[in-house]
């Protein structure tokens, strides 16, 4: 197991390239079980769950193989079962739902692991899948999905208590696409990665209209053949480096970036008093000194992402001020406050909302612990800029979704290093 050692006080500057989200490659890489031609995926970054996903496609008889960032599978002959050594380790397996019950018209999934942000509920994933026609039971921690009777058509509501859900959304697209008759889904998610994932599916020959709106169309088909498809960069990665500019630059510049898919991110930094310019795919933030406080509410695409809701509270506690984060998604999604508490964070929690008294060189370097994907790169962020050196275990979370991240701080000029705990 890793861990990383900071010392905080180096100014960033520089300039680098962003990967392939993470997001989009995961339902990606499952919709290759939809057909058995071959598919050739690029920019699939290099992340632990990447690479969890790309052992279950092995597992259910898929055959891959993975050259720098270009992953080519060919799932000829699979089998049904997802096995729950691989799925609990990472939630976002539960998305290979969908393609083996469209393609072989039964499932068996284990309830999925990942990160423990607050109850995630897959109910949303199995009613979009029942509507569809499939019968479903869930048995000794694993989800049974039968559809020998096949799947049909019909129009769905996929809103649920906070919203749409981005993998339900997937999952219900996934099944639809070899449905019989029109699938109607309302309510779906509008994010970019949802986009991305019917990209792929059309080039494959899925009819598809409304991909990213609230209302999408499938019209089922058949059959689908092979393509090949390049990811999209992955804009929470990106929006993490533009926070850590503002948090310890100097001036960073990411590239490969789409500023479209960061518009709440960019907003939420200008209104800080950050600098941002944006030249085609690349983007750059020059940290003001002078900046102030804002307030930022999650909510679903294109609102503010609640993947960058911790980035930003590292940055609130060193900008002067009072800040206030609302977290809408996941109101238990604060389990980085503790710990940069530790590091002489000022911080006032009430429901979902968090209320933050900036120190501006007020941090001081501590041992603390990452809890989920997203705390850890916030708590990389704080320990950016905190005095002394900063000791963060359990790095194996952050590895899950940052290509790299140790390496890339270093070209920017941070003191960071992995070490063995």
């Amino acid at each position: 197991m890793d861990k990383f050692l900071v010392r905080g006080g180096a100014e960033l500057n520089g300039q680098i390239n962003i990967s392939g989200s993470k997001n989009s490659s995961l339902p990606i890489l499952a919709a290759t079980l939809l057909t058995d031609e071959p598919c050739i995926i690029g920019r699939v970054p290099d992340v632990s769950d990447t690479n969890y996903m790309i052992q279950i496609l092995q597992n259910l008889g898929a055959h891959v193989e993975r050259s720098s960032g270009t992953v080519r599978i060919e799932a000829k002959e699979i089998h049904h079962e997802a096995p729950y050594d691989l799925v609990r380790r990472m939630r976002a397996s539960i998305c290979v739902m969908g393609p083996l019950t469209a393609r072989l018209k039964r499932a068996e999934v284990s309830l999925p692991g990942g990160c423990v942000i607050g109850d995630r509920p897959v109910d949303l994933h199995l009613r979009g899948l029942r509507e569809l026609g499939a019968e479903i039971s869930v048995e000794g921690g694993n989800i049974l999905i039968n559809a020998e009777a096949g799947l049909h058509g019909k129009e769905i509501n996929m809103l649920g208590s906070h919203g749409s859900t981005v993998l339900g959304t997937d999952n219900l697209i996934m099944a639809a696409v070899l449905a019989e008759g029109a699938t109607i889904i309302e309510g779906a998610a509008a994010e970019p990665e949802v986009k991305d994932l019917c990209d792929f599916l059309i080039k494959m020959g899925a009819k598809i209209e409304g991909a990213g709106t609230r209302r999408i169309v499938i019209e089922g088909v058949k059959k689908l053949h092979g393509a090949e498809h390049t990811v999209i960069p992955d804009r929470i990665e990106a929006g993490t480096y533009l926070v850590a500019g503002a948090v310890a630059g100097g001036t960073v510049t990411i590239n490969r970036a789409c500023a479209e898919h960061l518009t709440a991110v960019i907003d939420a930094l200008c209104e800080c008093g950050h600098g941002i310019d944006v030249n085609g795919e690349k983007i750059t933030v020059t940290r003001n000194p002078d900046c102030n406080g804002c307030e930022i509410t999650t909510a679903t695409y294109p609102g503010f992402p609640t993947d960058m809701q911790a980035q930003m509270c590292a940055l609130f506690t060193v900008t002067p001020g009072i800040s206030v984060v609302t977290e809408n998604i996941f109101p238990e999604r604060f389990m980085h406050i503790a710990e940069m508490t530790r590091m002489g964070g000022k911080y006032q929690k009430e429901n979902a909302t968090v209320t933050v008294t900036g120190t501006p060189g007020g941090l001081t370097g501590a041992p603390v612990m990452a809890s989920d994907l997203r705390a850890s790169a916030a708590l990389v962020l704080a320990a950016l800029c905190a005095r002394g050196e900063t000791e963060i275990n359990r790095v194996y979370h952050i590895d899950r979704g940052y290509e790299h991240i140790d390496e890339k701080l270093q070209q920017l000029g941070a003191d960071i290093q992995r070490v063995r705990a």
